[in-house]
């Protein structure tokens, strides 16, 4: 399969799990939490159907590839390339009526990310890059149909000049919520809420730092790609690899996530 064949491909899988979500969202859905006494963390009868959607694309056009998905788990994860799907990162946000969601594809390749597209369907929107380049699509600002642009982030030198965004504070482990307060208050402009599509405004040069906690691997395979393809850095906490989540940073300029990584550490 070439590289236009691919990422019709990729679309193809966009499509149908969007077609699979959208009758559901802005709806009366109820949503089941499966946190087991943690956090409310719901998940719906649309995650399910989106995932059952793209797996079944997945195991028709490529029955050697494995799966590893939030609903349904890892299957064939051995293989060469494996999928990593998560049908709606944002599932509070999918539930409250919020548009600040989206589904996650990524493909390993070897263990190593090698493209994601992050689809949001009901604003029409998909950020999808492969580690070398990254790309926007959505409606055309004049006009009908789509359009298409590269995705680059912005020059930031410092936290100090920053846009942080984090889905909730909340969400980080009370032993490292005070590492992330200080660069909370270091940073010129903090948001809360976004999810996914955090780490996307970051790839267009919207936002600068985004920090997280307590990621899985389908919460951050498909955007590392994206970001680091419109020149971005995405680790650990500590610079590490982000590929299996946990405490994430990602930053559209290198000496900005050099100047959060040292407030983080710093204790």
């Amino acid at each position: 399969m070439n590289a236009v064949d691919f990422e019709h491909f990729v679309a193809r899988l966009a499509d149908v799990s969007g077609e699979a979500l959208m009758p559901f969202f802005r709806t009366a859905l109820g949503a089941q939490d499966k946190s087991v006494g943690g956090a409310f963390d719901p998940v719906t009868e649309a995650d399910r159907a989106a995932e059952v959607a793209m797996r079944r694309l997945i195991g028709a056009q490529f029955p050697g590839h494995g799966i590893l998905g939030e609903e349904f788990g890892a299957q064939d994860m051995d293989a060469p390339y494996v999928w990593a799907l998560d049908p709606i990162d944002g599932t509070k946000s999918f539930v409250s009526g919020l548009p600040v969601w989206g589904t996650l594809i990524g493909l390993l390749h070897n263990g190593r990310p090698c493209y994601g597209l992050m689809n949001q369907p009901f604003t029409r929107e998909r950020f999808f890059g492969d580690g070398a380049a990254s790309h926007w699509t959505g409606p055309a600002h004049r006009g009908q149909g789509t359009e298409r642009r590269r995705l680059r982030t912005r020059a930031c030198a410092d936290v100090g000049e920053a846009t942080l965004m984090t889905t909730s504070p909340l969400l980080i482990g009370e032993d490292r919520r005070e590492a992330y307060r200080r660069v909370e208050r270091a940073a010129r402009l903090p948001r809360y809420g976004g999810d996914c599509y955090a780490y996307c405004a970051l790839a267009a040069g919207h936002v600068d730092l985004v920090i997280e906690d307590g990621l899985q691997p389908y919460d951050i395979i498909a955007l590392i790609p994206i970001v680091e393809g419109a020149g971005g850095v995405v680790t650990t906490w500590d610079g590490g690899d982000a590929t299996r989540g946990g405490a994430i940073i990602a930053a559209g300029d290198p000496r900005a996530h050099e100047a959060a990584m040292q407030l983080l550490a710093k204790g």
